[in-house]
């Protein structure tokens, strides 16, 4: 198993920036991709964006490309989600997940969540 646990939400201007933390515990970090999914009230978990194993491919939703950077650390255990640019409609509740090797933009393929970090933008 594997226990996520997000950090760094919270309230900022838009134009603003943002970095969330998700810390990994539990089996080894490294055979997981990670993903970052966003959530709001009354629909359904948006791909944010995916890293590979190794760090070295990273996919993002056409609505943050440019303006999000995913990263991640192996030997901390952490995968980070900087947010520049920020705009209202990036509102939401923000996830961490995990799934083992290969990255998706699926969240049905991911089997580990973390418990969530609210980001709210305002205008």
């Amino acid at each position: 198993q594997v226990q996520l646990v997000e950090s760094g939400g919270g309230l900022v201007q838009a134009g603003g920036s943002l970095r969330l933390s998700c810390a990994a515990s539990g089996r080894t970090f490294s055979t997981y991709a990670m993903g970052w999914f966003r959530q709001v009230p009354g629909e359904e978990r948006a791909f944010v964006a995916a890293i590979s194993r190794s760090g070295v491919n990273t996919y993002y939703a056409d609505s943050v490309k440019g303006r999000f950077t995913i990263s991640r650390d192996n030997a901390k255990d952490a995968v980070y989600l900087q947010m520049n640019s920020l705009r209202p409609e990036d509102t939401a509740v923000y996830y961490c997940a995990a799934r083992q090797f290969v990255v998706s933009n699926t969240a049905a393929e991911y089997e580990y969540w973390g418990q969530g970090t609210q980001v709210t933008v305002s205008s």
